[in-house]
């Protein structure tokens, strides 16, 4: 390789160049197991401002459905919000014929409440980042 071939870019669009890097791992995947039917979800709340107070987002292929993002606003927290975008997105599961859900969440965010929700801990990773852990959680949908 030489600086004629290619040419390397530091901090660059990041947003724009994840996601090309996004959409080509998952051409990949798709191609090695055969399965193209990858879909993005978004659930949002909104108050009479129209500014989003809650939502949920991930992403439903192959059998699977990632939650990747689920935020209620502190003000907003402890009314069930979260339970029922939680809810939302595992019908939105169903639908698309997922067997399993998979959520990452750190302990200081909230462990306890996706446990509470019937998922399971698949595995931990102690001091990540230090002094804290961050949780795979996997629910079986029936």
């Amino acid at each position: 390789m030489t600086d004629k071939e290619y040419h390397l870019e530091s901090n660059a669009d990041a947003p724009h160049i994840i996601q090309i890097l996004e959409d080509r791992i998952y051409d990949f995947n798709a191609a090695e197991i055969g399965k193209s039917d990858g879909h993005l979800f978004s659930k949002v709340l909104r108050n009479d401002k129209h500014e989003i107070i809650a939502g949920i987002g991930g992403w439903t292929w192959a059998d699977a459905c990632e939650v990747t993002q689920l935020w209620v606003d502190e003000k907003a927290r402890g009314m069930g919000i979260g339970k029922v975008l939680l809810t939302l997105a595992e019908k939105e599961a169903r639908d698309k014929g997922c067997l399993t859900m998979l959520i990452k969440t750190y302990s200081f965010q909230a462990p306890g409440f996706y446990l509470k929700h019937g998922f399971e801990t698949a595995y931990v990773v102690k001091d990540f980042p230090s002094g804290h852990q961050y949780f795979t959680l996997i629910k079986t949908i029936t």
